[in-house]
């Protein structure tokens, strides 16, 4: 692609990222992943295949001069038939830590999902484009670019104006999450403002996000890819994919939660771990699954339609949940002190769902994300938390 003024080129390669797990090279440039290859051989469905690939919390990180930084890419963008496509994703370029600048890349692929249930896809090439920023301060800089947490992103070349450097490590502790669609992203505006991205920038550490839309379901593979990322601090949200995929009965959920802990202690024994159970989700409170998309109103929304009488033989909702969660880390927590419980509607609860709704019902929006991320930093950042430095 041609500018209009003298560039230097960098090669995209794997050590200017960071929050991935492995990078892929494709046909057009290379592609970061949040699983590592091996645990991509074992996912079951497109939904994670695609969730994983959508780079949440994965950035370009470097030292530079520049004043203009291009950024080549090829999304692949997912829009839903019958609905209108959504607007491109945003790459947030940050100069030491702020929020800078903000760009788009139009084009790209595009996922077209046939099928909200099955998640049936027709896929369309399109081409590759830029993300340009200019303007920047003509000074020596850590720059941070977060990807778009929403599209898939093929990285094809960097150019800048002055050369680049590695960005020094500034010896910030790791956090490892894990969590659902709601710590992937889900309705936040951009990349720096999903909730996990607001509460590391908070608790001044790094972030690795493999939050994944619709697939937090205690997978053995995720839980040894958690076991095998170097971490000083992880937590596991726990509850809502499982009860809106209806995927599970007590009897099956209460031993999954016990090996996935099991398997994370393998490869960090006195790691502090924190289990967080599902935020407030009326739909969901006390209605088993399965969910399923509502358009009556325009939508889509979301309605449970499980059996409320069900619950007597172990079909779970997220009270079940919250109550199971907190017993068994209560249990385990006697010989195990640094692993620790929070309630997810201490994070978001009937106070934020008065101020802040869920706009399709189950996802916050950009208001509610600000809150949970605000909301846990005060709970695991502070002194005498369990993240406390």
């Amino acid at each position: 692609m041609s500018t209009e003024h003298d560039t230097i080129t960098t090669p995209v390669t794997a050590d200017l990222l960071r929050g991935h797990l492995d990078v892929e090279a494709t046909a057009h440039g290379l592609l970061p992943h949040r699983l590592p290859a091996r645990a991509r051989r074992q996912i079951p469905d497109s939904q994670l295949a695609v969730a994983e690939a959508q780079p949440s919390g994965v950035r370009l990180v470097f030292r530079t001069r520049a004043t203009v930084i291009e950024l080549d890419t090829l999304p692949t963008k997912r829009v839903y038939r019958g609905f209108p496509a959504p607007a491109d994703g945003v790459y947030d370029l940050l100069v030491d830590g702020r929020l800078t600048a903000q760009a788009t890349v139009a084009g790209g692929n595009v996922r077209t999902i046939t099928d909200m249930v099955t998640q049936s896809f027709e896929l369309s090439e399109g081409p590759s484009g830029t993300a340009r920023f200019t303007g920047l301060p003509a000074c020596d800089k850590d720059v941070e670019i977060w990807l778009p947490h929403t599209e898939s992103t093929e990285l094809i070349a960097l150019r800048t104006d002055t050369p680049v450097e590695p960005a020094q490590d500034r010896g910030r502790k790791v956090w490892l999450h894990h969590g659902s669609s709601i710590s992937h992203g889900s309705n936040a505006a951009h990349p720096t403002a999903t909730w996990p991205a607001l509460a590391a920038a908070q608790g001044g550490v790094e972030l690795v996000n493999l939050g994944f839309s619709g697939s937090a379901l205690l997978d053995p593979f995720t839980a040894r890819a958690m076991r095998d990322t170097p971490a000083d601090m992880i937590s596991v949200k726990i509850g809502i994919n499982i009860v809106n995929a209806d995927l599970m009965r007590l009897r099956a959920f209460t031993p999954a939660v016990h090996g996935f802990l099991d398997t994370l202690r393998e490869g960090h024994p006195a790691t502090p771990v924190l289990v967080v159970s599902a935020i407030l989700c009326p739909v969901q409170e006390d209605t088993p699954g399965p969910l399923m998309p509502d358009f009556d109103g325009g939508g889509p929304r979301f309605r449970a339609t499980g059996d409320l009488a069900e619950r007597a033989m172990g079909r779970l909702t997220l009270n079940v949940i919250r109550d199971e969660l907190a017993h068994l880390v209560g249990q385990r927590a006697a010989d195990d002190p640094n692993l620790h419980y929070l309630d997810g509607r201490d994070l978001y609860g009937e106070r934020e769902y008065a101020a802040y709704p869920l706009p399709d019902g189950v996802h916050p929006g950009p208001e509610g994300h600000l809150r949970i991320a605000e909301n846990f930093a005060r709970y695991a950042f502070v002194p005498g938390g369990p993240f406390a430095d």
